[in-house]
């Protein structure tokens, strides 16, 4: 995409990167999480899901707002040149707008279905409406920016749910917000793109062209990785042991225990 292969040739837009970077680690995740399993307790006997909390909402959120300041080197730093003033306000802008859309439709979504605010959920929305504006941060308006982050907010919603569906553990939540908010994001480009989108008067072609361009990532990264994590599991294996898994990997994997009175023995 970005050294000059097929798909930059081909006219494939991904300014820094829903798809280069996000995706392929969203999709590998996936797959990762198809061949590792669900942890221990995550689904009832009925297949429903069983909510595993982590362990400190304050450094989770801090976390996710030094992605979000990070994101300002991230998407603004892919111009080509500091000296174009204007793009990088634009791209900062537009990544800013698209991260605040994200988690308030998040929060919406969570609160309109729980009738409770659910703080991962809205963290996630942030991170989805940023990975979904690193595609299209250079090419769309403020407003599209916002169209886009609260959409990418509904769409990390819509995925967590789908995967506890189909029973695929995602502790995280990388997979609907790089996996899916990432496709968004790139797809984004050819509906929002000021001069070559759909919905701007430049027709199908530049829609086309994203979504050749998500189906050949998404082909690549699952059979390259599947075959990875496949001879993994088949050889030293991708699991801890039960014991090990009940205990905590902090003592089974460094002996140690931030919380030494909640420690499962056995």
């Amino acid at each position: 995409v970005w050294g000059g292969g097929w798909l930059g040739e081909l006219g494939f837009l991904d300014f820094a990167g829903s798809t280069v970077v996000h995706s392929v680690g969203g999709w590998a995740s996936l797959m990762g999480a198809i061949f590792l399993g669900p942890r221990i307790g995550k689904y009832r006997r009925d297949g429903s899901a069983n909510p595993i909390p982590g362990h400190n909402l304050a450094l989770a959120a801090l976390g996710t707002f030094i992605l979000w300041f990070g994101w300002f080197g991230f998407n603004p730093g892919s111009t080509l040149s500091g000296m174009d003033f204007g793009l990088i306000a634009k791209v900062a802008a537009n990544t800013n707008l698209a991260a605040a859309a994200g988690a308030l439709v998040a929060l919406g979504a969570a609160w309109a279905k729980t009738r409770k605010p659910d703080f991962g959920l809205t963290m996630n929305g942030a991170l989805a409406g940023l990975v979904a504006i690193t595609a299209p941060c250079a090419f769309v308006s403020p407003l599209s920016a916002l169209i886009i982050g609260a959409i990418a907010g509904l769409v990390m919603f819509g995925a967590v749910f789908l995967l506890e569906r189909i029973r695929i553990d995602d502790p995280v939540g990388a997979i609907p917000v790089h996996g899916f908010c990432g496709l968004w994001g790139t797809l984004a480009v050819g509906l929002f793109h000021e001069s070559a989108g759909l919905f701007f008067g430049g027709g199908w072609a530049q829609l086309g062209i994203q979504g050749i361009g998500t189906a050949a990532v998404f082909g690549w990264v699952v059979l390259t990785m599947g075959a990875v994590f496949f001879t993994l599991k088949k050889t030293i294996g991708i699991r801890v042991s039960a014991r090990e898994e009940v205990m905590g990997l902090d003592i089974g994997e460094h002996a140690v225990s931030a919380y030494p009175d909640f420690v499962t023995k056995g």
